[in-house]
């Protein structure tokens, strides 16, 4: 993140966290709202991709017959 947060806006939820961990997280000075924002951003961030990649398998899986087919588009011009 910059030195300057972005400002969002915020909802409040009720969340059940391991008691022992929210603990842990307090005496060391965590942020558990931050902690947790940032876990649920990169859990969407996972579930977004994988959804790309299920919606997008046909294509791919074509494309990549089709370079084992015909080889790869300009591979003449490779220096390596």
């Amino acid at each position: 993140m910059t030195t300057r947060a972005v400002r969002r806006k915020r909802a409040a939820t009720n969340v059940t966290l391991d008691a022992e961990l929210v603990a842990q997280a307090r005496k060391l000075g965590v942020s558990i709202s931050e902690a947790s924002n940032q876990g649920l951003e990169r859990a969407v961030k996972k579930a977004e991709a994988e959804r790309w990649l299920k919606e997008n398998k046909p294509a791919l899986d074509s494309y990549n017959e089709w370079i084992e087919a015909n080889g790869l588009p300009l591979e003449r011009h490779r220096l390596f």
